[in-house]
């Protein structure tokens, strides 16, 4: 599917209460409420999407969910990618527009989902279609690089401390690295550093302050 069949698709979901066309079962399901990723994977299915995966969701992009306030605006960081195949790719300070994150988020579909009441009144709200190749995201390029070339810099200064030192939680102003995982932990290794560099898997994340400004572009 394309990423512009997919968002013509949605604009007919947004501001529609889920009652409105999801059958009983799938509002009740309790998933929805426990696995945050459970409604992105519903609107998914609900566009005709198969569950995949993949690198890409779409043939030309990436589809990306997170809760919002019934405002639009964002009210949770939102998950990008994880780091543990790309480690010494980042240590290594690959050019940005060459990376699995960059493919990830340069053309991206963002839908915010209002869940405010119970689920039968939550809403997919209208996609926003970011494209950093555009003029128009040309700012928010140029600080997603700047902040992917400080966290790069930021992991390999966290290693170089000693040689048992481990990877933490590292910020940029629009996107971070942080944990992402749940017992078993799942190190990541590094062939660069010949070593355990993490004792959790970690994923890169939008911000807040980074997913505001996308909603401000896109409004």
């Amino acid at each position: 599917m394309k990423i512009l069949d997919a968002k013509l698709k949605i604009e007919k979901l947004a501001n529609i209460p889920f009652k409105e066309y999801l059958s009983p079962a799938q509002i009740e399901d309790a998933e929805m409420i426990i696995n945050k990723g459970k409604t992105g994977q519903l609107l998914e299915l609900t566009i005709g999407l198969n569950l995949s995966n993949t690198t890409l969701d779409f043939e030309d992009g990436e589809l990306k969910t997170n809760k919002s306030n019934s405002l639009g605006q964002p009210t949770q960081t939102m998950f990008i990618t994880q780091i543990a195949s790309i480690i010494d790719e980042l240590l290594s300070i690959k050019p940005f527009e060459e990376t699995k994150l960059y493919k990830k988020i340069s053309r991206m579909l963002y839908v915010r989902i209002s869940k405010d009441g119970s689920p039968s009144e939550w809403m997919f709200l209208e996609p926003i279609l970011v494209d950093l190749a555009l003029d128009k995201y040309s700012a928010l390029a140029t600080q997603l690089e700047t902040d992917y070339l400080d966290i790069c810099d930021a992991l390999n200064d966290q290693l170089c401390t000693s040689s048992k030192a481990m990877l933490h939680t590292t910020n940029g102003k629009f996107i971070q690295i942080r944990t992402k995982d749940s017992r078993p932990y799942k190190p990541i290794y590094s062939q660069s550093y010949k070593r355990v560099v993490s004792d959790k898997n970690r994923a890169f994340y939008f911000k807040l302050d980074g997913l505001k400004y996308i909603v401000s572009l896109g409004s």
